[in-house]
């Protein structure tokens, strides 16, 4: 019989998730530098906003964040919903945004010399 352990610990989805709760206060204060530190510097992004589809560089979110600003009632609910020892996979429940929208983010996540960064983010805005 083979062993049966978990490689993953408690602690392990703490750590997904504090990296990701970097994204959310960056969200939050309008703070693109904060965003900046989750995700990687070659992370990309992909959605539709409305009809038209948002691709490539994390630069995009950077920019919406510089044109809307804060987002003081923003909420949010995090759930990790795989992770393996160096890759993790997050969904975010996000209502009232910074332009008072509402997503789903799935973001995918490494682990890089023992910290976790994002490296690609989907998005789904709903219709108001």
């Amino acid at each position: 019989m083979s062993a049966n352990q978990n490689i993953n610990t408690v602690q392990d989805y703490e750590d997904v998730l504090a990296a990701m709760e970097g994204y959310v206060q960056g969200l939050k204060t309008g703070n693109v530098e904060q965003l900046k530190k989750t995700f990687h510097q070659d992370a990309v992004m992909y959605g539709h906003l409305g009809d038209d589809l948002s691709q490539g560089s994390i630069d995009n979110l950077y920019t919406y964040v510089e044109k809307f600003g804060a987002a003081p009632n923003i909420k949010t609910n995090l759930t990790v919903l795989h992770k393996t020892p160096t890759t993790a996979i997050v969904r975010i429940e996000m209502e009232h945004d910074a332009a008072d929208e509402d997503f789903t983010d799935y973001h995918s996540l490494i682990k890089i010399n023992g910290e976790w960064k994002v490296v690609a983010k989907l998005f789904h805005l709903y219709t108001k």
